[in-house]
């Protein structure tokens, strides 16, 4: 009795931890916190977003989800506590397809796979001012995955869903207001 008790003790203990380190309680954790910007797209916008760019397009006909947070990152403490949190996240869970590490500066793209297809892929840039991540849940070509990582194309990608979310941002829409006024 009391072994079984420990053991499901243990359990609910290593899942709890399990999922302290997902992208979904980092998102969670931070969407909040003061100077973030954070997008999550929903399923009928993401036809949308594919004309940011031609490598958009070819990932969102297989994407399910796709969250965008940018996040100050402006002391050394800050940097090195964001870094840390993405290394915990995808310690284990995730392939590390390129790594740039500057000092404390980072852009890492990694992916979880399953059999033959790319499922997750999350890129994580650090300039010691701003930290961002990019996610992406579906079903991806393993071999695109790493060419646009090779090319830089996933921080083309964060960038152009900015610009895309920003013009409709609640200060455009002010700004009209006052064109019309």
């Amino acid at each position: 009795m009391i072994k079984r008790t420990l053991f499901l003790f243990s359990l609910i203990l290593l899942s709890s931890c399990g999922s302290y380190n997902s992208i979904d309680t980092f998102y969670e954790a931070h969407k909040n916190d003061d100077q973030v910007t954070a997008v999550r797209v929903p399923r009928f916008m993401l036809s949308l977003l594919g004309n940011i760019s031609p490598e958009m397009n070819s990932l969102i006909g297989n994407t399910k989800d796709l969250r965008y947070m940018q996040f100050p990152s402006a002391t050394p403490e800050r940097t090195k506590f964001l870094n840390n949190q993405m290394n915990t996240m995808t310690g284990s869970s995730f392939i590390e397809v390129y790594r740039k590490n500057d000092k404390q500066k980072r852009n890492i793209v990694s992916i979880r796979e399953k059999r033959n297809a790319v499922k997750e892929i999350l890129i994580y840039n650090n300039n010691t001012t701003r930290g961002s991540f990019l996610y992406f849940n579906g079903n991806f070509d393993p071999i695109k995955v790493r060419e646009m990582a090779k090319n830089e194309d996933f921080q083309k990608i964060g960038n152009g869903l900015m610009k895309e979310f920003k013009m409709g941002s609640t200060s455009d829409f002010n700004q009209e207001d006052k064109k019309e006024n």
